[in-house]
């Protein structure tokens, strides 16, 4: 196994990490603070052909896979930018949209993805279904050459910056298992009838929540994205490339904290010597590097089990367990190194703490990891 990485990933690095760098961790604070988008860094990043570097070729994407958006999100948020929306738009619609849409599907929205002019956001979560996506009770209702959606979703990122909405509806129930059978439509952001609502959060990030409401909104039959009542299976192949945007997403910021953590305890002087010479302080970080190291082999060994068309559900699962505990675990030593200053917005360490949190929840909670684990991996008895 060579674990040297190629010469086109390093550049791509590279590349990634000057564009973010030009904006940096004060900018994404800033914008943080405000809520309001990055889209100055979307946008270079979009010119410069990353944020679309899934996409085909053929619509104007880069036409690599799911290791270089990993590199994308990593390098990013390593230069203190992390893009929450990569996880969504490039990772679950593109993916979702270059596999099952319709050509007409493709030729409207690829494009756009592919040089960032637009974005397409995903609406599964419910408040009352949790995990449990048998339980989606938003529906999807055949009316001539229509659906007609009715229902309620719940913490969707983004809807704000988007053009249209992926959305997870019953179209219909599986006589044999009782369980809904699922479709997915592409929704505007305009559509009449779809209520968007800001959903409050004390996490500081630049991307909002929302809750939607979906009230008759009556879409053409051509939304329709793949076969109707194979949902599910779309669904699952959308979610595996967020778990690994996720976890390179939280690597990044790991990197960050720590560089910024290192660059204090070299320069902080205390009874005449730096604090990182202090095995109080040095020690956390330390093991902050060790589980940040480790994540990132996981993500990368998922993200190149998903481009080899191999079964990569359990490798993304634990890719995002591992890199989001590692996150928080750097985050909080970066934090406490620079005791007081941790908690100052000069300092900019706070903004991380909560999307580090965020991701440690979403995409699929770590208890739900663990229930993942326990059964598939240990052929443990299901729990829930």
């Amino acid at each position: 196994m060579d674990f040297k990485e190629s010469d086109e990933h390093r550049a791509l690095r590279d590349a990634v990490g000057a564009i973010a760098a030009e904006f940096g961790g004060d900018y994404f604070a800033r914008k943080a603070e405000a809520r309001e988008p990055t889209s100055e860094l979307w946008q270079a990043l979009g010119e410069h052909g990353y944020i679309g570097i899934n996409i085909p070729e053929a619509y104007g994407g880069g036409g690599a896979g799911l290791s270089e958006l990993a590199i994308v999100c990593e390098e990013s948020a390593a230069r203190g930018c992390p893009l929450l929306l990569l996880l969504v738009s490039s990772a679950i619609s593109g993916e979702v949209i270059s596999t099952y849409g319709t050509a007409a599907q493709r030729d409207e929205w690829l494009p756009r993805l592919a040089d960032g002019s637009g974005k397409v956001v995903f609406a599964i979560t419910e408040p009352d279904a949790g995990s449990n996506t048998h339980r989606l009770s938003t529906t999807a209702t055949r009316d001539g050459d229509s659906y007609v959606l009715r229902g309620q979703k719940y913490y969707i990122s983004g809807v704000d910056e988007a053009d249209a909405v992926l959305v997870v509806a019953r179209t219909g129930t599986d006589e044999a298992s009782g369980h809904g059978r699922l479709s997915l439509f592409l929704v505007g952001t305009g559509a009449p009838g779809l209520v968007k609502q800001p959903l409050p959060v004390s996490v500081t990030l630049p991307e909002r929540q929302f809750t939607l409401h979906f009230d008759d909104v009556r879409v053409p039959a051509d939304a329709l994205v793949g076969t109707e009542g194979d949902g599910f299976a779309q669904v699952f192949h959308g979610l595996n490339p967020e778990r690994v945007t996720g976890a390179a997403v939280c690597v990044g910021i790991g990197r960050h904290v720590l560089d910024k953590a290192v660059e204090y305890a070299n320069a902080r002087t205390v009874w005449d010597r730096p604090i990182g010479a202090h095995q109080g302080v040095s020690h956390p970080l330390a093991r902050a590097k060790i589980e940040v190291e480790l994540a990132a082999l996981m993500t990368a060994k998922a993200a190149r089990l998903h481009d080899q068309g191999e079964p990569a559900g359990e490798a993304a699962n634990m890719a995002k367990y591992a890199a989001a505990e590692a996150a928080l675990s750097a985050v909080d030593a970066a934090i406490q190194c620079h005791g007081g200053n941790g908690l100052s917005v000069d300092f900019g360490l706070v903004p991380y703490w909560g999307l580090a949190r965020l991701l440690r929840i979403a995409p699929v909670n770590r208890e739900m990891i663990l229930n993942y684990v326990a059964q598939h991996s240990l052929g443990l008895p299901k729990s829930y």
